[in-house]
């Protein structure tokens, strides 16, 4: 096989296992995904902020170097004040949909927001991901293959977590299929682009990282944390707790395993 036809079944097959993977949900009762929203959510919690800050960042630091981690920083504000800008526009557009006042329930549209910008946010990763599998395979397709493998392994847990926070923000079960389907597809986007043009985008790797790990940022900090401090006995704060340190434990060993 060529080395393009190494690319297209690799980002696919990534992207589509990552999906199917989450998609075990739908054979669960409704009962059930119900009680275990919480805890996936809070799991969501600690993936989101583990990619971040144990892949994303780390990473685009080594590509941009010392002397450019200032315009690195810059990228990562621009990003949280565009994805505040964004689900600011995503909330006047609901509330103007929906004919609301100024007595609408704004947790309640704040998770609707949530679905939304994980979908983008998820997208530009799966993007990053997808120029990431090219550059293996353009290096060598042994190494491409390793690398997609990696990359699907460390996407299952991170693309369970996405799917709770769709459901969490009033996706139904096969809109958020769909949509999770959709946005894996930028994985391919992004194989193809840097398969033609890698010597074009490899200056802007690092940026699209940072990016990418704005928005995981603003999702666990600005929707998802404000969401776990609804319940505040003891149990459930514990519980949390626990779950977000699985959720960056499991994320953690997972990018220590592929390196």
């Amino acid at each position: 096989m060529s080395t393009l036809t190494w690319i297209i079944l690799f980002t696919l097959l990534g992207g589509v296992l990552s999906v199917m993977a989450a998609s075990l949900v739908l054979l669960l009762p409704k009962k059930i995904v119900s009680k275990a929203l919480p805890f996936s959510v809070s799991f969501a919690t600690g993936a989101l902020l583990s990619v971040s800050f144990v892949g994303l960042i780390p990473h685009a630091l080594e590509d941009v170097g010392v002397e450019n981690f200032h315009n690195l920083s810059l990228t990562i504000l621009g990003g949280l004040m565009f994805f505040f800008v964004l689900e600011k526009l995503v909330l006047w557009r609901h509330c103007h949909h929906d004919d609301c006042e100024g007595h609408i329930d704004v947790h309640a549209h704040s998770h609707k927001s949530a679905g939304t910008l994980i979908l983008v946010g998820d997208s530009v990763h799966n993007f990053v991901d997808g120029i990431l599998i090219a550059a293996a395979f353009l290096t060598d397709i042994h190494l491409g293959v390793v690398t997609a493998l990696a990359v699907t392994t460390h996407e299952i847990p991170q693309e369970v977590g996405d799917f709770a926070i769709l459901l969490q923000s009033g996706f139904s079960r096969k809109k958020a299929i769909l949509y999770n389907v959709i946005s894996s597809l930028a994985t391919l986007v992004g194989g193809l682009l840097a398969y033609f043009w890698l010597d074009d985008f490899e200056p802007l790797l690092p940026y699209v990282l940072a990016f990418a790990a704005a928005s995981f940022i603003y999702i666990a900090v600005a929707d998802l944390i404000p969401t776990l401090h609804k319940r505040v006995h003891l149990a459930a704060a514990v519980e949390q707790i626990i779950l977000m340190l699985c959720g960056i434990v499991l994320i953690g060993w997972l990018h220590s395993f592929i390196h």
